[in-house]
């Protein structure tokens, strides 16, 4: 009878944690957006409330310049990035799924904070200006390619067949650093940083898709491993200037006005 009764509490607060825990999670993804952008005009988007939309035009910016470096420009000679770790990694096609992800990741990061946390929006896009910009230029001075790619594949299924329509898509060229690996460190850090996502099973959802998306680049031959631990140090840089620094800034002047 013990026993019964100690198993049928456990399930019925097990059941009601859960609830909780979804209730708090709907609460968050259901609040109203932090800012009202039904009042945004040409006039005002340079006040202080719609300053941070201007921030979006880096975007077009980006595309424009990194199209051009890959199908409009002519590049005498690309130097192939390579090292012993990428012949020991087989190529795995379900790793395509968290590569896709990234996708998903970054964006769905971005509105995040767009509507609902606009100080983390603005610190994560201070980290992509910064960590593209530099990057943008070593693809310039610094032209790279990765010889990667399987001939052919050794199952026939969706992942590879998919894997083959991508590849036809994306050129193999300007690949160090990775910039899968800096979007989703991006993602990753504005997504520890939002106030209402402080709980660790958010950080750890967080940091294991940035992990995720950042390994399958290596293992869909997207990029050398070379290029992802590039990648990472130029996150680390990206971190301090866009978040530390912004933080100590913040804390400074909050101090200031308490004096």
């Amino acid at each position: 009878l013990f026993t019964n009764i100690k198993y049928n509490l456990s399930v019925y607060c097990g059941k009601n944690l859960a609830t909780v825990f979804f209730s708090e999670e709907r609460i968050i993804f259901m609040q109203k957006p932090c800012v009202d952008y039904t009042k945004l005009r040409p006039g005002n988007i340079g006040t202080e409330q719609f300053r941070h939309v201007l921030l979006l035009l880096f975007w077009p910016a980006f595309g424009l310049l990194f199209g051009f470096l890959e199908r409009g420009s002519t590049v005498e000679k690309y130097y192939p990035v390579h090292c012993a770790l990428d012949d020991i990694i087989p190529f795995c096609e379900w790793f395509f799924i968290p590569y896709m992800f990234w996708f998903v990741f970054l964006i769905g990061t971005l509105a995040y904070t767009f509507f609902y946390d606009v100080e983390v929006f603005r610190k994560m896009m201070y980290f992509i200006i910064f960590t593209y910009g530099v990057t943008i230029v070593i693809y310039m001075f610094f032209p790279t390619c990765q010889e990667l790619r399987p001939g052919e594949f050794l199952r026939d299924n969706f992942l590879t067949r998919a894997v083959a329509d991508f590849y036809e898509f994306d050129t193999n060229t300007n690949v160090c650093p990775s910039i899968h690996v800096l979007g989703s460190f991006a993602a990753m850090f504005a997504l520890w940083d939002c106030k209402k996502l402080q709980k660790p099973a958010w950080k750890i959802a967080a940091f294991a898709a940035a992990v995720a998306i950042s390994v399958s680049t290596v293992f869909v031959k997207q990029h050398s491993v070379i290029d992802v631990a590039a990648a990472l140090p130029l996150c680390l840089i990206g971190y301090y200037f866009a978040f530390i620094k912004h933080r100590k800034r913040t804390a400074e002047l909050q101090t200031a006005a308490a004096e």
